[in-house]
């Protein structure tokens, strides 16, 4: 029994191996190949030799710092106000390029806020990362509990043996299959401020009061229509992992609570939902990693803008690494990138074993 155990051990380990040597390869050493590059100053097809620095292309990115203006005053010590009545305040530069403050020097303005007399202003060593940053967590954020929602929702309505369900079945996935530059290309067309098929819709349902709307090109409309698209398209892939679980859920129990009276709600808050709790762990996983992960779209629909409102942390690795020829700028959002992911899937693991 050992001899046998042992040689289905080793033709086991000989089918595996390629495998690991290709995840080896391709994923395990490029990843301490990017660590060490983002302790470099290296550059694709830079003549400079490569030198050591140490932290400071994180420092160049995760810089941050707040700065409060005073209002400006006369020798009578009163408030300076300009001919519209605004008060008169220092300007920035004025701090970010002074000797004066060297913890200042080269960062710009990301945001600012009123504080009675004062203004406050957070600035940054890099702004486009930081807002880049904060998109990918709002895409995520949002993204996430939709998409899950309404997959959940799909599944629920297709786990029914009716005529016609494959029907459904097939329409719901469709999307999953086509390629997501595809997607993003149509979605771009449906987008389009002129003739897109949105504006045409509205317009029609609203007599033509609805003025069309550049849904790509405002900053305010890009980043959401763009979580709309993505919602859309990858709906259908958790609704079959839904589906999944659904059918996992024994009959009897459903049985038993229609038995005791139970309504459609209870059913499924105290059947239904107890019976999905790892699936929805497992989509709620799947569904961070895509979020985070989030390029192609970006791509293809806005290349980052307008104004730097839709731009996305791989986006960004990506656009330095080979678009500014910054390879150790890429290499260190990568970096950063795989210690929040890592962060959170510890989190989320760490939350289901206290479950």
């Amino acid at each position: 029994m050992a001899s046998k155990l042992t040689l289905s051990n080793r033709a086991g380990w000989t089918f595996a191996l390629p495998g690991f040597a290709l995840i080896f390869t391709f994923i395990v050493l490029p990843f301490f190949f990017a660590i060490g590059l983002s302790l470099t100053n290296q550059r694709l097809l830079s003549p400079n030799p490569t030198q050591f620095v140490g932290l400071e292309n994180y420092q160049q990115l995760l810089g941050l710092a707040v700065v409060t203006l005073e209002p400006e005053r006369n020798d009578a010590g009163e408030m300076i106000r300009n001919e519209a009545g605004e008060i008169q305040y220092p300007r920035l530069r004025a701090i970010t390029r002074s000797d004066d403050y060297p913890q200042y020097r080269g960062m710009r303005e990301w945001f600012r806020w009123q504080s009675g007399e004062n203004v406050m202003i957070v600035i940054a060593s890099d702004v486009v990362f930081m807002k880049a940053l904060v998109n990918t967590f709002l895409f995520v954020l949002v993204v996430a509990p939709v998409q899950g929602s309404l997959a959940l929702m799909l599944a629920l309505l297709i786990n029914h043996k009716v005529r016609g369900i494959n029907l459904f079945r097939t329409i719901y996935f469709m999307p999953v299959v086509v390629s997501i530059v595809v997607v993003s290309l149509l979605w771009r067309f449906i987008y389009d401020g002129q003739n897109g098929l949105l504006n045409s819709i509205l317009q029609a349902l609203t007599f033509g009061l609805f003025p069309p709307v550049d849904w790509l090109g405002n900053p305010s409309t890009a980043l959401p229509a763009v979580m709309a698209m993505s919602i859309w398209q990858a709906v259908g892939f958790h609704m079959v992992i839904w589906l999944a679980g659904l059918q996992t859920i024994s009959p009897t129990l459903y049985e038993a609570a229609a038995i005791e009276g139970a309504s459609i709600w209870q059913t499924f808050r105290y059947v239904t939902w107890p019976g999905l709790r790892n699936t929805a762990v497992l989509v709620l996983v799947v569904i961070t990693m895509q979020g985070f992960a989030l390029f192609a779209q970006i791509d293809v629909m806005t290349n980052g803008g307008p104004l730097d409102s839709t731009q996305t942390l791989v986006f960004q690795a990506v656009e330095r690494g080979y678009g500014k020829q910054d390879i150790s700028g890429g290499s260190t959002i990568s970096v950063i990138l795989f210690a929040i992911v890592l962060a959170i899937s510890l989190t989320q693991r760490w939350l289901t074993r206290e479950r």
